[in-house]
């Protein structure tokens, strides 16, 4: 078998895989090239990028020296289907014809006939029956290669698709052999087929096929993210956009394979792109100078108490913290990846969290603890911030490029790592999105595994996820459990049942068909699973759940005791309530449940007091002045002013480090209404008289039973029945938290509660919809047997949402598609934003930061809206299709009273109030 690259026939050296015309100059690279360019590519990945964590997983059926060669035979193989006539007569995508002609010429020339014949007339079958992936899948089933190691050739480009039960060959042979009959024909193709897979196999080192491994479909899944990672970056010409750092250059079509210097090209290509930002975890010494260095104060108990802990585990996979708000637990999570990274060998970190808001928050933090790492280490590390409006984050678009920076030890970006390779960045905070996209079937998900495949995974503020998300959430524990990632869960507190399901979920991807047995020891532990202590760490180490309940010195803490207190009354008689509330000075907040509430509530505050109003529908750029001039007012260390009311949504209750003197809330689930208290007095300062004492108010209860419409329509009667029924008047922090919450979610508990029951079996029959629509969309659990493979692990019955990031997020979130748009002001003067600028002034990267997110109930159906919005755009702003920030952007304007038109919705937009809606005047002529 044993064949040289000298002793290969023209014809195998001038197939071509890559081509182009640029500036008149015809470019090609043959495909022998390519082929070992990525054969060398991703065994240097795997070499050098690679966790010890995922080798680890990926050799557990196998030893590391057989993986390699397996890793090499991937990547020389990939593209191996590039080697028929249906694509070496594909046209070029620029409609470079010259540059065809001039590269069939030389097949012609090496012996190849009839190739400059009419396409049609030379591929007498369907070509496009043949992509190239799964032709090269299916040359290698020739030769018996296993059918696990198929499935990832014939995914390499996002998608296995389904194995055929019938030979491709026989079916559309002339796809492969140019002609359905002519052996004389057929044969050069075999000849140069049969060329490269002797010399791909005695160049990897492979005697026989049957020297070939078999893999699991979840170490397929890790092998097909990493091939498509050297592929990518095997085929990238440059470093990104800087032509002036070339990697794998195509050559002239005057140049031959000969020309190339295989070894000293990829060298070149990897020191380019190589920008370093390894993390080496040193060994994490139990002491408590640990949170002093690293923030500067000594240990809370139950951060003290967790450096222990995680410090004696064996083989720790998940950790759930709960904790009062306040407590330090982002510290916590932090020091426990440095522990963790060290102890698993993944060094890196993924932190989710519920809106693109706490997670620019969250960003910060990071930074500042990645920075101490990289100055430990003399490093410089590559962070990424993951959502839909990074771009426009200050701290990210601050941070230095890789490629620009000559010193060491700080926080950098890759730009190599962007859009799908996002997530392969080896710091990466974002959105939980990201994370529960782990079990979406779209499109390229191998790079999402890979990259989660490689982390400590932290979810922060585990209980802001509903029902629906809650099925992804544990479709990505489950496979995070098989690639063995340790995982560390925050919250507030959590109802018990969730504990448990996040448990199972890690330990059944973890264990597989070995849960079974061990189930029996697994379920005799009673009390983690029925323990209501407070605070609690529930950690899975091994087969075995262990708790920590006891942190000594919390006892010591002085609780807090929070006066509750139902009230229900109109609009503007609450108003009065509140201004009443603070009228000797204070702070007060006001949660509610709907952006129109919000907005009606601030529409009776008198002009004199001051105010903010804070919700999703705000102008992208406002909202985030309003975040930072919160925090800068009634943050931890905010400069507070003597009176002042805030009224806002949901987004007050995730993340914000603030500090309510007296809190008015609408009814909500009693997890979230603890959550929302936790801004309550929640620094030690310095506070009026009159609201020395945390005094909490319930709105929206007319009666058992009978709730705001918004707040029945977001959340549900049945939890807001057992809220109220359990709510007492009185709330002990940390005390009471965890008996109150378990208390709402126990079923068991119902029969208390008179005339539950129609609200019961509401819940329930859309929590079992919730879980039959998530299904839909899933990826199914993971399989560690020979007979599951890549193929149809993507295939899905419903409509594809693999194109779009929007609708990506819509799956699983299990929200109505909405549109973003860019608003601006349009008058008789000119087109400006809204705080007055002129668009002509403005970059374009200013004029794309003015987004905003349209509620979905006025944008349906939206195909419509989109449409309507797509005309306008069109019109109005002719040149944003040839913008790097404004491509595809949709636009929507205002009068000079900042009033507009969506379709028959009338809208105006306040910088105090946000975007508000409402009933049509006929009398108005629309602006779009």
């Amino acid at each position: 078998m044993s064949i040289e690259l000298e002793n290969l026939s023209q014809k195998t050296l001038d197939l071509w895989a890559k081509k182009k015309t640029v500036e008149g100059k015809q470019l090609w690279l043959p495909l022998l090239a390519h082929l070992i360019d990525t054969e060398k590519t991703i065994n240097f990945l795997f070499n050098t990028w690679l966790s010890s964590g995922t080798k680890k997983f990926l050799t557990t059926s196998m030893s590391e020296e057989k993986l390699q060669k397996l890793v090499k035979f991937l990547g020389f193989f990939h593209d191996v289907g590039k080697s028929i006539p249906a694509f070496q007569v594909k046209p070029s995508f620029d409609g470079g014809k010259e540059l065809d002609g001039a590269l069939v010429e030389k097949l012609i020339r090496d012996g190849f006939s009839n190739l400059d014949e009419d396409k049609e007339k030379i591929l007498l079958s369907d070509y496009k029956k043949s992509p190239h992936a799964l032709a090269g899948a299916e040359l290698l089933k020739i030769h018996k290669v296993p059918k696990s190691v198929r499935s990832i050739i014939a995914g390499h480009h996002g998608d296995a698709g389904n194995e055929t039960n019938y030979s491709q060959i026989e079916e559309f042979t002339s796809n492969y052999l140019q002609n359905d009959n002519d052996l004389g024909v057929q044969k050069n193709w075999k000849e140069v087929q049969n060329q490269l897979f002797d010399y791909g196999m005695s160049r990897i080192g492979y005697q026989a096929v049957t020297d070939i491994p078999t893999v699991t479909q979840p170490q397929a899944v890790i092998l097909e993210g990493l091939l498509i990672t050297a592929d990518w970056l095997a085929s990238s010409e440059f470093l990104g956009y800087d032509q002036t750092k070339p990697l794998f250059s195509l050559i002239s079509i005057d140049e031959s394979l000969n020309d190339i210097d295989l070894e000293s090209r990829f060298e070149s290509a990897m020191n380019t792109w190589d920008l370093g930002g390894h993390w080496y975890p040193p060994k994490v010494q139990s002491d408590a100078d640990l949170y002093e260095r690293r923030w500067g104060f000594k240990p809370r108990p139950v951060q003290a108490a967790l450096i222990d802990a995680v410090s004696e585990a064996k083989d720790l996979g998940m950790m759930i913290i709960e904790a009062p708000t306040g407590v330090g637990k982002t510290e916590m999570a932090l020091l426990s990846t440095e522990q963790l990274a060290y102890k698993t060998q993944h060094p890196g970190l993924f932190i989710g969290l519920p809106t693109q808001a706490t997670s620019n928050a969250m960003f910060d933090r990071v930074q500042d603890w990645l920075n101490e790492l990289a100055k430990d280490q003399d490093e410089h590390f590559p962070i990424k911030l993951m959502h839909g409006k990074a771009q426009f984050n200050e701290s990210f678009k601050d941070l230095p490029n890789a490629s620009n920076v000559d010193d060491s030890g700080g926080v950098v970006v890759n730009d190599w790592f962007s859009g799908k390779k996002s997530i392969l960045s080896k710091f990466v905070v974002g959105t939980i999105d990201n994370l529960l996209l782990m079990g979406l079937k779209q499109k390229h998900l191998f790079l999402r595994h890979l990259g989660f495949s490689e982390k400590v995974v932290v979810i922060d503020e585990v209980h802001a996820y509903d029902s629906y998300m809650n099925q992804y959430l544990y479709k990505a524990i489950e496979w995070l459990g098989v690639y063995h990632v340790p995982i560390i869960i925050l919250s507030a507190t959590l109802p018990k049942q969730k504990r448990k399901d996040l448990i199972n979920a890690y330990y059944h991807g973890k264990y597989g068909k070995k849960m079974k047995a061990l189930k029996t020891s697994y379920d005799l532990l009673p009390d983690w699973v029925k323990t209501q202590a407070y605070p609690l760490v529930t950690m899975l180490d091994g087969d075995q759940v262990e708790q920590i309940s006891k942190f000594p010195g919390v006892s010591d803490q002085k609780p807090l005791q929070i006066q509750v207190t139902r009230i229900n009354e109109d609009d503007s008689t609450l108003i009065e309530t509140v201004l009443n509330s603070i009228k000797d000075g204070g702070i007060a907040g006001v949660i509610v449940n709907t952006v129109g509430r919000a907005q009606e509530l601030a529409n009776l505050v008198p002009k004199e007091i001051k105010l903010m109003v804070l919700h999703s529908a705000f102008l992208a750029p406002d909202r985030a002045a309003k975040e930072t001039e919160l925090q800068n007012a009634i943050g931890k260390n905010g400069k507070r002013p003597d009176k002042m009311i805030i009224i806002g949504t949901q987004v007050l209750e995730q993340s914000l480090d603030i500090d309510f003197d007296i809190l008015f809330t609408d009814i909500a689930p009693m997890d979230l209404i603890l959550q929302r208290a936790g801004r309550l007095h929640r620094h030690n300062i310095s506070r009026p008289e009159a609201l020395q004492i945390p005094r909490l108010y319930i709105m929206g209860i007319e009666s058992m039973g009978e709730y705001e419409d918004g707040s029945e329509t977001v959340y549900g009667k049945y939890l807001l029945m057992k809220t109220d029924y359990f709510l007492k008047e009185t709330i002990e922090e940390p005390k009471d938290v965890s008996n109150l919450v378990q208390a709402v979610y126990d079923d068991q508990l119902d029969p208390q509660i008179k005339g539950i029951e129609k609200a019961k079996a509401k819940f329930e029959q859309n929590l079992a919809k919730e879980k039959v629509k998530a299904r839909a969309f899933q990826i199914a659990d993971p399989k560690s047997d020979a007979h599951h493979t890549l193929y149809k692990w993507l295939n899905r019955s419903t409509s594809d949402v693999s194109g779009s990031d929007q609708k990506a997020a819509a799956a699983v979130r299990d929200i109505k598609e909405s549109l973003e748009v860019i608003l601006l002001q349009h008058t008789n003067n000119g087109i400006f934003l809204l705080d007055g600028r002129s668009i002509e002034d403005c970059q374009s990267r200013e004029v794309a930061e003015q987004l905003i997110r349209l509620p979905s109930g006025r944008t349906q159906p939206i195909n419509t809206y989109i449409e309507l919005l797509e005309k306008f755009t069109a019109k109005k702003f002719p040149g944003w299709q040839q913008d790097k920030w404004l491509k595809g952007a949709l636009a929507l304007t205002v009068d000079e009273n900042f009033c507009g038109y969506l379709g028959d919705n009338q809208f105006n937009y306040s910088s105090i109030y946000g975007l508000h809606f409402k009933e049509e005047d006929d009398d108005v002529k629309k602006t779009v």
